[in-house]
């Protein structure tokens, strides 16, 4: 029972960070500006959907497991690296806030993962879905990183 609480607890934890994944890529991809933005605005236009699927599919899990998805008085928000920029031309800021919004789904799912090894393998099996996308997300804005960076 106490390994079944603390996998709900991390479940609830993966699915705040995803929600709040959700609200800083709607605000950088509706605030950026300029020509070189376009691309970025697009890419977390998308990934808002995908993110947005991810946190459905916690909270789903969440509830199967006997606990309860929280609402939003219980958010307790971390992502500073991500909040709306001053300069709203700053794309590369914008891109190393995701990379490292997508390094701590990256680590928060890897750690799930080690939690469940041969407790709860539907759990596991979800957690390994979900890194794999974030370690995609994570390689494609790496890749723009390298481009803005030259």
């Amino acid at each position: 029972m106490a390994a079944n609480k603390e996998i709900i607890s991390n479940l609830i934890k993966s699915y705040w960070m995803e929600i709040e994944t959700v609200i800083n890529y709607i605000s950088n991809s509706v605030n950026l500006d300029g020509v070189r933005a376009e691309e970025i605005k697009k890419s977390l236009s998308v990934d808002i959907l995908e993110e947005i699927a991810h946190a459905q599919s916690l909270a789903k899990r969440i509830k199967e497991l006997g606990g309860s998805v929280p609402g939003s008085m219980e958010l307790k928000a971390e992502q500073k690296y991500l909040q709306t920029l001053k300069d709203t031309t700053d794309v590369v800021s914008v891109i190393e806030g995701v990379i490292q919004a997508e390094d701590g789904a990256v680590k928060q799912y890897n750690k799930l993962i080690k939690l469940c090894e041969g407790k709860d393998y539907v759990t596991q099996d979800l957690c390994i879905r979900l890194l794999g996308m974030e370690e995609s997300h994570r390689i494609e804005f790496k890749g723009f990183l390298k481009e803005y960076k030259k």
